[in-house]
């Protein structure tokens, strides 16, 4: 998996096509993602503790990570993701400007 926490992407598909936002979790067992503010849903959550506060509250949930594409940091698109090997480590370079993500 190509996508890694606190990588800034973009949804390609679904209801929020377009949208950027920084992963939060990645998974690459179930190859999902969580991105910051992308596919909210509403929980209902009932107060555990005394005094605590029930209520809906909205959660980001997972969407597969073939959904979304990175933004290269350097030229601010969306692109793949190309590794080089440099100083005999692997690093991930944005396919667009060569640039090392």
């Amino acid at each position: 998996m190509k996508i890694r926490k606190d990588d800034k992407v973009v949804v390609l598909s679904g209801k929020d096509k377009g949208k950027q936002g920084k992963v939060i979790v990645a998974d690459p067992k179930g190859m999902k993602v969580i991105v910051e503010g992308v596919n909210v849903a509403t929980k209902h959550q009932k107060p555990r503790r005394q005094g605590e506060n029930g209520g809906i509250i909205k959660v980001e949930t997972p969407i597969y990570v073939s959904k979304v594409q990175l933004v290269c940091p350097k030229c601010g698109k969306a692109t793949r993701v190309g590794h080089q090997i440099k100083d005999g480590k692997k690093v991930r370079v944005c396919k667009k400007c060569g640039a090392e993500v």
